[in-house]
């Protein structure tokens, strides 16, 4: 059995962090979506530019995930504005965990959620918190696990 590593991302893990990020979202959601809206969020939200603007920014937390020397995941936590239902205690956002296609199932995800978790503590947050589309069948399933 492989050892996942989880180490935080720096400014110069951007491009990469960018990359895994398109790649992910497009094997997570293509099949839900036609390629015209795939297409319209990769190009106008979702670009390299601004997914590389997001390391190391204030308030973003990056993980990066490797089996060996590949990167197979990340995670990205966020301090923000609380949502409404949370008031203001202290709490921190899960925004993104993705693993790449072929690691799916293999712990990437428990791995990246376990960081982040600690991290969380280490911040003293109270609460975790994270929104999930309602088509991501596979997301929801993990995250109630």
């Amino acid at each position: 059995m492989s050892t996942i590593r989880i180490e935080e991302a720096t400014k110069k893990d951007a491009a990469l962090i960018a990359d895994l990020s398109r790649q992910t979202f497009y094997d997570s959601f293509a099949a839900d979506n036609t390629q015209e809206d795939m297409d319209k969020f990769l190009n106008e939200q979702f670009t390299r530019e601004k997914l590389m603007e997001e390391v190391g920014a204030e308030g973003n937390i990056f993980l990066l995930a490797y089996e060996g020397d590949a990167a197979v995941g990340y995670a990205r936590m966020r301090e923000s504005p609380n949502p409404v239902l949370l008031k203001d205690g202290p709490a921190i956002e899960i925004a993104r965990i993705y693993a790449v296609q072929k690691s799916i199932g293999k712990g990437v995800g428990s791995a990246l959620m376990q960081q982040c978790i600690e991290i969380a503590k280490q911040k003293n947050a109270r609460v975790i918190w994270l929104g999930v589309w309602e088509k991501n069948y596979k997301a929801i399933v993990f995250y109630s696990q």
